[in-house]
């Protein structure tokens, strides 16, 4: 039990409150001479029915100390806790030790199932830097969900749906052979389209219909050319996924949905939701101060709303979610709003737990990246581009590095990840390589390198991460110290920093705890001699650094982010 869950029985005992309650309640002061923990009586003033400060003057009287806790102190509305020092590293670092990399992690989420949507590629078209953020967070989210214990589904919702299959299949009839796409793989899907787009008169967008109604019939001859160009997409995709460290579970996407949206319509019709409007078939949402969300065009045809509904369903009805998250550009929040008010409208309370999470837009450099004027940063270029400079940065800086070119990729490929995920996915991301490869500040070759230094710090003293946290003999009073404590309290505060980001899924609230890491580390590093004369000192110091590079590991790893051991 830690300090805090102590505290918190503690504080139960004298209340007469909740203990899981109370400890969600502990907070850390904004300053160190306020305490190590406090809580604030304010919460507790409707339950107890007293002003907030005599709370505090209450329970600071009635409270029985845990271990661990050396005094309380009772200042205006908030009760005041400070840590015995000695005896909360010894709490950290024990469990550190004993947890290892799992440290952070938890089971809360067991026997619950959360669905991410999240990359969502388009069949037949190149991923640029646009597909970025959507893949970067759904991942971690994937792996901060998984760490705390639930069971998670990825899903690559792919953009495989719509007229632009008839054109690419009619333009593949009249211009092309299976030999040239081979060969030419996705840029050569991508030239036939833009030909055909450029080309076509109305004999031709004739022809294109037709076709995709052969996609809509199954016919033969039209799926296997359809999925033959869904195979060379993936493909292509896969070199991507296999930098980045990515992987689904499921690819079902949109026409995955072809033969599911009708029951959708049927019942939304049954329950009376469906109006006709201008011709098409819409649901009524002006009492949410939204427009109507069309469910069917006037051709009939269905729209994303209809298929999205119809997913949700499927997913709920296959995988019994507990939360299912769609990673999607902020552009799409009308989109989700209306289709999850919807399914609300339909009668399914588990609406609730479709979650949008959306993120902001990316630029490159200062400018604003667009298709049409063919201003665009493919995803593969970017990270390949992203190795090859990280390759020129480590040629200069550390040229006798063993397995340059493996380093080089994590660095290089961690540094984008970093760089995309640190700051609140909301806002808009620039990105310029030199900020994003930078070996100082707020950046990803900082981390990794200061987990390279504890590293090296380990090495140089003959010893394994395992061993340092694992010994007896170490002498913690060395590190009651301002820089040792700082390192201890965030040592401590990793497991809330991980809950956080997954309550709020933010990715970046784990990166931002680690930086603060990393650079309280390096305080300690530059002010006190890791390895002395005193060995029972010297053991203490390689178990500090033994758990700050375990932390700062599984820190990254979250973030889908190697941690080099040399740089």
């Amino acid at each position: 039990m830690d300090i805090k869950s102590r505290l918190a029985h503690a504080l139960a005992q004298a209340s007469g409150m909740d203990a899981a309650e109370l400890e969600n309640m502990l907070e850390t002061p904004p300053n160190p001479e306020m305490g190590d923990i406090a809580l604030p009586c304010f919460k507790l003033a409707k339950t107890l029915h007293k002003a907030p400060p005599v709370i505090a003057n209450e329970l600071s009287e009635r409270l029985e100390l845990p271990e661990g806790v050396a005094k309380a102190c009772a200042q205006g509305g908030y009760l005041n806790f400070y840590l015995d020092a000695a005896k909360r590293i010894q709490d950290i670092l024990e469990a550190v030790a004993e947890q290892g990399e799992n440290y952070g992690g938890g089971s809360e989420g067991a026997g619950r199932t959360v669905c991410i949507d999240y990359s969502s590629i388009n069949i037949a078209k190149r991923c640029h830097i646009g597909h970025l953020s959507t893949t970067a967070i759904g991942n971690s989210l994937y792996k901060i969900y998984s760490f705390l214990g639930y069971k998670c589904v990825g899903i690559n919702h792919l953009g495989d749906w719509g007229t632009q299959f008839g054109k690419l299949i009619c333009a593949y009839k009249l211009w092309s052979s299976r030999e040239s796409i081979e060969k030419g793989g996705i840029d050569a899907l991508v030239e036939l389209y833009v030909r055909f787009n450029n080309e076509a008169d109305e004999a031709m967008e004739e022809q294109a219909r037709a076709w995709f109604k052969r996609i809509e019939d199954d016919d033969p001859e039209a799926m296997e050319i359809f999925n033959w160009f869904k195979d060379i997409t993936l493909r292509d995709v896969a070199r991507i996924y296999e930098l980045l460290g990515v992987h689904f579970d499921s690819y079902n996407g949109e026409s995955f949905y072809k033969d599911k949206w009708q029951a959708v319509v049927a019942e939304l019709e049954e329950k009376g939701l469906l109006v006709e409007s201008e011709g098409a078939k819409v649901v009524m949402l002006d009492k949410y101060d939204m427009p109507p969300c069309i469910l069917l065009k006037k051709d009939g045809a269905s729209v994303y709303a209809t298929r999205d509904i119809a997913a949700a369903i499927y997913r709920k009805k296959t995988y019994d979610f507990y939360k299912c998250l769609y990673v999607v550009a902020y552009q799409q929040n009308l989109h989700f709003r209306q289709f999850i008010k919807v399914i609300e409208l339909m009668g399914y309370d588990w609406a609730k737990d479709l979650v949008h999470v959306p993120f902001g837009m990316v630029s490159f450099e200062g400018q604003t990246l667009s298709t049409r004027k063919g201003n665009i940063v493919y995803l593969d270029e970017l990270l390949e581009r992203a190795v090859e400079k990280a390759g020129d940065i480590i040629e200069q800086k550390n040229p006798e590095l063993p397995d340059k070119q493996t380093v080089a990729r994590q660095v290089g490929v961690g540094a984008v990840l970093f760089y995309d995920l640190y700051n609140s996915r909301i806002k808009d991301v620039d990105f310029w390589w030199d900020r994003a490869l930078a070996f100082e500040g707020e950046t990803g070759p900082y981390v990794q390198y200061t987990h390279a230094r504890a590293c090296s710090v380990l090495a140089k003293s003959g010893v394994s991460p395992e061993q340092a946290l694992a010994c007896t003999d170490a002498d913690l009073s060395v590190l009651d110290n301002a820089e040792g404590r700082e390192v201890c309290a965030l040592l401590e505060g990793f497991p809330q920093a991980v809950r956080t980001a997954c309550d709020k899924n933010e990715p970046c609230v784990v990166l931002r705890h680690v930086t603060s890491l990393c650079q309280a580390f390096n305080r300690f590093y530059f002010e006190h001699r890791i390895i002395t004369d005193d060995q029972a000192g010297t053991n203490a110091n390689l178990k500090l650094c033994a758990a700050v590079k375990t932390v700062i590991k599984t820190g990254l790893g979250l973030a889908g982010i190697e941690a080099p051991v040399r740089m």
